[in-house]
């Protein structure tokens, strides 16, 4: 199958050998963060040294939503549909109202300015969970260098406001994903941004109520390093790599790859049977068709 790698000969039925890797857009600086909205049937993406928020439709093309947009990075939507984002530059979490405004939901913790929150995800009680790494704020590409006052970590949100630690062992705590049935969440570790070995894979937490335990490495990407992913409703991982798309069984073992021309930094399942996968490869938004629906909201 030209455009794929099968690895394990399960992948063969996740894939399409007809369905090509088609442009949506080149000629940006650096993607991440893309979202899905059915409802309006469009994508939006962080366009993330330009300082913007794009907006791709199958009609339209890809225009701005946003600009500037405080250097964001990863987005999710809340349980009402609200977009919820990152801000490296504002070194926040933010939703975005109904009405177009914007509200600040966290920006400290015990009186401490976040790092650059760089991904969150949503869990059905309506909590955010986002991690917090230092990326953001390490170079004057993806935000502006500023002195750091937490270490990086992973902070549970809830609809009350509190905001809570629920893991502070990583060196680069980067994209995040919850399996279909919120039983486990995905971490991915990417290390210290400019390290001569850093400590880069995937690590997996049981979800217990509001706390995570059995933290253990899931999987580790070759070549490159996970940097976002998305859950299929089977609960297979779909992970960035330096040499596409990496799909991952819930067991850990390495399925098959979709074959990209670019490093793929982030990607998420939309389309109109959320079975087509959306990726940020570098300078060039691609997408995918698939056999497989990436999982629900529970």
């Amino acid at each position: 199958m030209d455009g794929f790698e099968i690895i394990d000969p399960r992948f063969k039925a996740l894939v399409l050998p007809n369905a090509p890797l088609e442009t949506l857009g080149d000629g940006f600086r650096w993607l991440e963060g893309p979202v899905w909205f059915a409802d309006l049937d469009c994508l939006l993406v962080s366009d993330l040294p330009n300082d913007r928020i794009l907006c791709w439709t199958e009609s339209g093309g890809v225009s701005v939503f946003r600009q500037p947009s405080g250097f964001a990075n990863g987005h999710t939507r809340d349980r009402q549909g609200r977009l919820i984002g990152c801000s490296h530059r504002d070194r926040c979490v933010t939703r975005t109202e109904l009405d177009g405004t914007i509200t600040i939901l966290a920006d400290r913790y015990q009186g401490k300015r976040l790092n650059a929150p760089n991904d969150v995800v949503c869990k059905s009680d309506g909590s955010l969970w986002f991690s917090d790494p230092l990326y953001g704020i390490s170079t004057d590409y993806e935000g502006g260098k500023q002195m750091s006052e937490l270490p990086p970590t992973l902070y549970r949100l809830d609809p009350n406001g509190d905001l809570t630690v629920v893991a502070d062992d990583f060196d680069g705590p980067n994209g995040l994903c919850f399996s279909p049935d919120e039983s486990r969440l995905y971490v991915a570790e990417s290390g210290a941004q400019f390290a001569s070995d850093p400590v880069q894979h995937i690590r997996v937490f049981d979800v217990v109520d509001k706390r995570l335990t059995n933290a253990r490495v899931f999987h580790t990407i070759s070549p490159g390093f996970a940097d976002g992913f998305c859950c299929d409703e089977d609960g297979r991982i779909w992970s960035s790599a330096a040499d596409g798309v990496h799909c991952i069984h819930p067991s850990g073992v390495l399925l098959g790859k979709i074959k990209v021309p670019s490093v793929v930094s982030n990607l998420t399942f939309g389309g109109r049977h959320r079975s087509r996968l959306f990726l940020c490869a570098s300078h060039t938004l691609y997408a995918i068709y698939t056999n497989v629906r990436g999982a629900a909201r529970p």
